[in-house]
């Protein structure tokens, strides 16, 4: 099964969580992209880019526990003609590192490229430390950063490949644990900007992103 020129065994997309299927895209697409670098602050393991520095040591970096650090490093990376892919969690990338993402990288329109993990209260056991419902609301808000939302593994794979040749920063939001598919395969027409008709009607419309695109779909079809 190929996504977006990948190929995936149907069980490994649907029993890998869409941090370790962006992990694996990461790792083939750095195969094919000399520019590319990953950099982590200490998440290396969390965020599912440790295949990447397994590969291309001399293009991972692991900057420690300095979030405002990490995104200083990627712009100064993403002046110098690389593409830093930086993965971190949600609630560090928006807020703790948040200045540094809105100076250093969105006013310049920096081709920093940010996947952020355990979103939204999807790393509920780590309590509300570990918790983002902010960062939709706050990377919005930035000059020139696209967001992007996926709703499982397919739509991941497909949105890290996307973002790569994508102008600007790009920050991309996943959850912690594994998504039900909501896509049947990666033969669709996904493109950066443009919404996907999940279910068809004449009633309502319901808009929805990321893993509340499932429920949308599935209380769409209870209510036919």
């Amino acid at each position: 099964m190929s996504v977006t020129g990948l190929t995936y065994h149907v069980y490994d997309v649907e029993h890998m969580t869409p941090a370790e299927i962006y992990g694996h895209v990461l790792a083939q697409l750095g195969q094919e992209r000399a520019e590319i670098v990953a950099l982590t602050a200490d998440l290396a393991k969390s965020t599912k880019i440790g295949k990447f520095g397994e590969k291309f040591p001399e293009r991972f970096f692991n900057v420690g526990v300095a979030e405002q650090n990490l995104f200083g490093v990627a712009a100064g990376l993403a002046l110098a003609g690389f593409i830093p892919f930086v993965s971190t969690f949600a609630v560090f990338a928006a807020l703790r590192a948040g200045e540094q993402v809105r100076t250093d990288i969105c006013y310049q329109k920096l081709n920093v490229k940010i996947i952020a993990t355990h979103s939204g209260i999807s790393f509920g056991p780590a309590g509300t430390t570990h918790h983002c419902t902010e960062d939709l609301a706050v990377m919005r808000s930035f000059a020139n950063m696209t967001v992007l939302a996926p709703a499982d593994g397919y739509e991941t794979a497909n949105a890290v490949r996307a973002c790569l040749d994508y102008p600007g920063p790009v920050y991309i939001r996943i959850g912690r644990g594994f998504e039900q598919t909501v896509y049947e395969g990666e033969d669709y027409d996904f493109a950066i900007g443009k919404a996907v008709t999940m279910h068809e009607g004449s009633d309502i419309t319901v808009i929805a992103c990321g893993p509340c695109v499932l429920y949308a779909v599935e209380a769409a079809k209870a209510l036919q």
